[in-house]
């Protein structure tokens, strides 16, 4: 027989499927169907994973239910309302780890719900985007890209002009596309960073610190693959920044920002050991004889 807990978890899980089987499912076709979120298949697994790892923890604490969960579960469900009326699908999805929370919290307690806080937190991952905040971020981005290339090509001594998104060659002519803002590497940057400093290091400033250096990591990474096409582009032409080149250079210019993650973890762990070592103290005054 099933406890009240066991009962009211199941209960819940069935719930859910019942009001969020459409959200779910344009949720995985997005996944599947738009490239700047196909990261989203691994963040429902690690997540789970990431709650797996505290099974001991959560198992060792007595539960300790708290009525306000049930408001962070009715808020929630007014969310998803309130996306469905609306049409709004990043409501109806961010509704999803509320609700998560909430029956965290309803049926288990506060201190499950801080155990359990990284792995809700993190499925805030799989969630696109609302479009006018994504047209916020890849616009900058986009700009920056074109300079930065331009810069670093003429750092080289290949004659190039810019203009705008647009950069001239001797030989050839390149355009930087929105699609070539790298939001789209910085998304997936941001996603390995913070696992990465989950399994690195156990400190929260590290972790923070790791994550948040993923951002100019993958911006100066865009402008170098940009930049490394417009060498392969002076040097073979038009057709190296097409194709399998493009691809390739993409996916090896990635690799490459992650791989900078591992020194940047160094720096800050070296950074944060010199902070906490103890200064030694000198001694005043004479010994007793």
């Amino acid at each position: 027989m099933l406890k009240p807990r066991q009962a009211a978890m199941l209960a819940a899980a069935g719930a859910f499927a019942l009001l969020y089987k459409d959200v779910v499912v344009k949720l995985v076709h997005d996944w599947a169907t738009d490239d700047n979120y196909s990261h989203g298949f691994f963040i429902v697994p690690l997540a789970v994973y990431f709650a797996w790892e505290r099974r001991e923890e959560l198992a060792a604490t007595r539960p300790r239910p708290a009525m306000w969960g049930l408001a962070v579960i009715l808020g929630s469900l007014a969310t998803l309302v309130a996306g469905v009326l609306g049409a709004e699908l990043f409501l109806t999805r961010a509704s999803i780890i509320g609700l998560f929370g909430g029956v965290t919290l309803f049926v288990y307690g506060a201190r499950h719900l801080r155990m359990l806080l990284f792995p809700l937190m993190f499925l805030i991952l799989m969630i696109p985007i609302p479009a006018i905040l994504f047209n916020q971020i890849a616009f900058p981005l986009h700009l920056l890209a074109s300079p930065f290339g331009t810069l670093v090509l003429a750092g080289l001594h290949i004659p190039v002009l810019r203009e705008g998104s647009v950069i001239v060659l001797s030989h050839s002519t390149l355009e930087v596309a929105e699609a070539c803002s790298g939001i789209r590497s910085l998304i997936s940057l941001l996603t390995l960073g913070l696992v990465y400093g989950h399994f690195s290091d156990p400190r929260p400033g590290i972790k923070v610190a790791l994550a948040a250096a993923t951002v100019p990591i993958a911006i100066v990474a865009n402008g170098l693959r940009v930049a490394g096409t417009g060498v392969a582009a002076h040097a073979i032409g038009p057709e190296a920044a097409e194709g399998f080149f493009h691809t390739f250079s993409g996916w090896m210019v990635f690799v490459a920002a992650f791989a900078m993650l591992v020194p940047v973890r160094l720096m800050l762990s070296t950074i944060a050991s010199s902070i906490r070592r103890p200064r030694p103290v000198a001694r005043l005054g004479w010994e007793a004889q």
